[in-house]
């Protein structure tokens, strides 16, 4: 290798490491301390990996069979909120990748019917979606809550003396 060559290749080695950083230096401000900024992102994916990982396993040793497999609880998790948010599609294909992964499909119906027995979920709270999801997922025989119906009985008409 010549001396030119060589000499080429070290400045373009270096101008390529000097390029990011100049261009992350740019506007930001030097005083704002951006350290702390980037450790949170970390701790909560931290620490939506680890819920993450306690909820497969509680759901491994909740459910016998293959339901309680973590394939199998990730993908009808997924399902059953793709069929409540009306996604038909997307379901469709989770679905099929589910079937292969030989999760069985009974358990997506029931987990299904829990979740819409329970009524209504609040669209600006997502969470509440997976949360009834995953408590479906876990016990698909969950009891309905009481409607307002049951928790206060319609006079009959007649009044007790």
């Amino acid at each position: 290798m010549s001396l030119l060559s060589r000499v080429l290749c070290v400045s373009f080695c270096a101008a390529a490491l000097t390029v990011p950083l100049a261009a992350s230096g740019q506007g930001s401000d030097p005083k704002a301390g951006d350290k702390p900024a980037q450790a949170a992102p970390t701790t909560d994916a931290a620490k939506d990996g680890q819920r993450k990982s306690d909820e497969f396993a509680e759901a491994t040793k909740a459910i016998n069979g293959p339901a309680g497999n973590p394939e199998c609880v990730w993908l009808g998790r997924r399902v059953v909120g793709l069929l409540w948010r009306d996604d038909l599609d997307t379901a469709f294909r989770h679905l099929d990748l589910y079937d292969r992964f030989g999760c069985p499909g009974p358990h997506i119906q029931a987990t299904f019917r829990c979740v819409v027995r329970q009524g209504a979920i609040d669209p600006k709270a997502p969470e509440s979606l997976s949360a009834r999801v995953h408590t479906c997922w876990l016990n698909p025989a969950v009891p309905a809550p009481p409607t307002a119906s049951a928790a206060n009985p319609a006079p009959t008409g007649t009044t007790p003396r």
